[in-house]
């Protein structure tokens, strides 16, 4: 469906074959609306008047649209760079919050969005040129949630929306201001001059909302920082203009929240005091609120009473019924799902509140979903739409708990509805304890007895020398060969690491010995040594002088094709024959191959020379 305004009626067309239908009346279409988002849950609702009475550049054009999160409301064909603060960062040690810092923070921040606006790039000529001309910023936070539990205030109170509100103003107070004393350096924005009416009328709507927070409830810095702020952009901006259009939106923050380890994002309260997190691998983790210790100790609580409180929410789900907690702190800790054995969440209508707490205070909106229980009504919801135009807001979302078939986290009824079994798979995860084998490196210790052995191939000489551990099997290999610097060097320093950190993870030298033993490559040749007298390549010769040296005398040197087999412990039958048993057939004189029986003597398979009697 599609919904058109004009003259103050509303109506409905069908989208199908772009034919008008019905007539309805504004109610009419709410109720229509209210019903879609029952039903299928999140659609936004934005309210144009408002979005085009907080318009700073009404002159130009008006504001049709948003970005899909309803967070960017400017003109079409326009774009705009996002940053935002971990409002915990600003909080002390002592627990208060730091203002200076945070003006400080809000100024350095609008500058260096400023910067990039010249430095980045648009997908076509027209956003580029709007970008340029009225250079839009989105300075925003994340962690507010966690910011008013931390200070022991509930999220759906005057209190924490005062404390959200005063906040919000320093920070779009800050970036205004800093974008005037832009302006007065460089200059204003292109599209200033056509619109300083309608700048300076919006400046001034933003400071005169500042009166609307209870000083009372807020520390007294942090409501003159607020008031102090507006003042000085307004006054500078009548004089110099301002360098951005808009400087501040509220964006959900949702991938850049986990960079900044935030336990809330954007304006948002914590969905839940635990949440559940899917591995990779199969199974789930557990997670409790890092700020429930934080908040508990500002309420007064002891180590040990924050101890089994935690435990208990680990245990249990819910901070509901933890042993020595207060009646009256419970509000504190309210989330925006229901635990699944509690009783308590934030109001939907706490949500619409604390947005409009903050709203005359950003530039664009604000991008926040309406939390709403399952059990709600359609006049629920359009209650929830109408509350959020009333109250000033310029966009909303609303999602009622179960509307979707899939979803990663669901609320329980309380009115015995049978749920399906995704949902309660949601609610009530079954922690699967996966056992995880780790390989576990056997260091050798710092002072260790070693074997350095002397080879030559061919010609080509080198030292093996291989570190021990205390029960004389090998731990490490240092392989040097050729001059310092060299590429044989090299890569035989690298394969002697990698040899030796195998060993240490617990590989088997048997198997680098099966593996690596009769590999040809050049260099090759006669090496001199009667237990390996022809060498087919440098592993070849180090892994078979390892296998005669640390894997016993009962470790054949019998070869079956490329692997080598251990001595059966029983006399084989050929030992009874008259001729002795040879261990290994003699190697090729012209080529190094392995020869092969021919009679009494042996005859090379590979460039057809004999031993010399056949």
């Amino acid at each position: 469906m599609e919904a058109v305004a004009a003259g103050g009626d509303w109506w409905t067309r069908s989208v199908a074959n772009g034919q008008p239908k019905e007539r309805h009346s504004a109610k009419d279409l709410l109720r229509e609306i209210a019903e879609a988002t029952h039903q299928c849950g999140d659609p936004g609702m934005q309210y144009d008047t408002t979005i085009n009475r907080w318009h700073t550049s009404k002159a130009t054009a008006r504001i049709n649209a948003s970005n899909p999160c309803s967070e960017y409301m400017f003109l079409d064909d326009s774009a705009c760079n996002l940053a935002s603060l971990n409002l915990m960062k600003f909080v002390g040690p002592d627990g208060k919050f730091d203002v200076e810092a945070f003006r400080h923070a809000c100024d350095t921040v609008t500058l260096a969005q400023e910067i990039i606006v010249d430095s980045a790039s648009y997908p076509t000529e027209k956003i580029a040129k709007n970008s340029h001309d009225y250079r839009p910023l989105g300075l925003g936070y994340a962690n507010l949630g966690a910011l008013l539990m931390s200070m022991g205030i509930p999220y759906d109170s005057p209190e924490g929306r005062d404390w959200a509100g005063a906040i919000t103003a320093v920070m779009c107070g800050q970036a205004y201001l800093t974008s005037a004393r832009i302006a007065e350096a460089i200059g204003p924005c292109v599209g200033y001059e056509a619109n300083e009416e309608s700048f300076l009328d919006v400046i001034l709507m933003h400071g005169k909302a500042v009166s609307g927070i209870d000083s009372k409830r807020i520390p007294e810095d942090l409501y003159l920082a607020a008031a102090e702020c507006w003042g000085d952009a307004y006054k500078l901006g009548e004089s110099a203009g301002f360098r951005n259009a808009q400087t501040t939106v509220l964006a959900p923050t949702g991938t850049i929240g986990f960079m900044m380890d935030c336990d809330t994002t954007g304006i948002e309260p914590d969905l839940a005091l635990v949440k559940y997190k899917k591995l990779v691998g199969g199974g789930i983790i557990k997670i409790v609120n890092n700020t429930v210790p934080q908040a508990l100790i500002k309420l007064g609580y002891s180590p040990e009473q924050v101890e089994l409180i935690v435990s208990h929410i680990d245990a249990t789900g819910t901070i509901e019924g933890a042993p020595g907690l207060k009646d009256e702190d419970l509000a504190v800790f309210d989330c925006s799902f229901r635990p699944q054995n509690g009783k308590r969440s934030i109001h939907y209508m706490g949500h619409v509140k604390m947005m409009a707490a903050v709203q005359p205070f950003i530039s664009g909106a604000i991008s926040k979903t309406i939390n709403m229980p399952e059990e709600c009504t359609v006049e629920d919801v359009m209650d929830a739409y109408m509350e959020s135009w009333r109250l000033g807001l310029k966009a909303v979302a609303i999602y009622r708990d179960g509307s979707k078939r899939a979803q990663p986290l669901s609320s329980s009824t309380g009115k015995g509805e049978k749920k399906s079994v995704v949902a309660a798979a949601a609610v009530a995860p079954v922690t699967v304890e996966k056992v995880v084998y780790r390989p576990i490196r056997r260091k050798l210790p710092d002072e260790r007895q070693s074997v350095t052995h002397k080879f030559s191939i061919g010609g080509h000489e080198g030292y093996i020398t291989v570190g021990l551990y205390e029960d004389g099997t090998p731990g490490e290999v240092f392989i040097s060969m050729a001059k310092e610097g060299s590429t044989i060097s090299g890569l035989m320093d690298s394969f002697a690491t990698s040899i030796s950190y195998a060993l240490q993870y617990g590989v088997p030298l048997k198997f680098f010995v099966d593996k690596f033993s009769h590999v040809r490559f050049e260099p090759s040749g006669w090496t001199g040594n009667q237990q390996v007298p022809y060498a087919k390549s440098i592993m070849d010769y180090i892994f078979r002088w390892m296998g005669i040296k640390f894997l016993g005398p009962d470790y054949a040197v019998t070869e079956a094709g490329d692997a080598m087999v251990l001595r059966p412990t029983e006399p084989q039958p050929q030992q009874a024959l008259p001729f002795g048993q040879v261990s290994d057939a003699p190697l090729c004189s012209e080529c190094g191959g392995l020869m092969t029986r021919n009679g009494s003597c042996y005859k090379c398979e590979n460039c057809g020379g004999t031993s010399g009697c056949s």
